[in-house]
């Protein structure tokens, strides 16, 4: 097992592990402790009562964070046509058009954040699965990302303004971004907020028991900070 850092190590002392932080408080010590030399993202790690192994136990969902996330969100659409122009118009980074750009990304290239595609496009985009897939680029209907293209302004708008994707792994554990240790304590609250509201209503009806297990926050280098699942599903969402 790896060692931790001079850095990491005095970040670590200053958590109470034994503790289950208010979600001000866990979300305002994570900026406190974070040390990196660069602005880290926010984090939030669920451990949900579901077994993924299950079709009818699978947790997916999307939701768009109040404040965004901090970052430019480089968006890839696959379209064609008139499609091509809409996405182009509506400010998408890249517009994939062609059996080029299918070629480009099968030789490994995927410089983007958030691939959307029309449905026309799909017979073509199915060829990526293996490498678009494992990386959660992959359009899916699902989450929204394969949609006509009158429905391509609003997708790209919406990502570049802080849409995000989550889903269950394996392992029945749910990762998600919330934004940037530089943003105002109450900005993480509320984004975090819309987040846990989004996955609890994404339970599915075939969960049993308790099924928001265990919430935890951390910036990209920090440590871990546990937040009391029971505050943190009461909060408030005003968005």
């Amino acid at each position: 097992m790896p060692k931790h850092g001079k850095k990491y190590r005095a970040a670590l002392e200053k958590v109470d592990r034994e503790r289950l932080y208010s979600p001000q408080e866990a979300l305002a010590l994570v900026k406190e402790i974070s040390f990196a030399q660069f602005d880290e993202t926010v984090e939030t790690h669920f451990r949900l009562g579901v077994d993924p192994r299950h079709a009818d136990q699978q947790v997916r969902g999307v939701v768009l964070l109040p404040h965004g996330l901090g970052k430019t969100v480089r968006v890839l659409v696959f379209a064609a046509g008139e499609a091509e122009k809409i996405a182009r118009e509506a400010g998408a980074d890249f517009v994939a058009s062609d059996d080029e750009w299918i070629k480009k990304i099968q030789g490994g290239w995927t410089d983007f954040d958030v691939a959307i595609a029309v449905p026309e496009m799909m017979g073509k985009v199915g060829r990526l699965g293996r490498i678009l897939g494992p990386r959660g680029l992959m359009p899916n209907p699902k989450a929204g990302t394969i949609a006509p293209a009158d429905d391509l302004p609003r997708l790209i708008k919406e990502a570049k303004a802080g849409r995000v994707e989550f889903r269950v792994d394996r392992n029945a554990n749910l990762h998600a971004p919330i934004g940037k240790v530089s943003f105002p304590v109450e900005k993480l609250v509320d984004n975090f907020a819309v987040l846990v509201d989004a996955v609890r209503k994404a339970r599915p009806a075939a969960s049993k028991g308790t099924y928001i297990r265990k919430i935890t926050v951390a910036s990209s280098m920090g440590p871990g900070v546990k937040v009391d699942p029971i505050q943190a599903q009461a909060l408030e969402v005003a968005f």
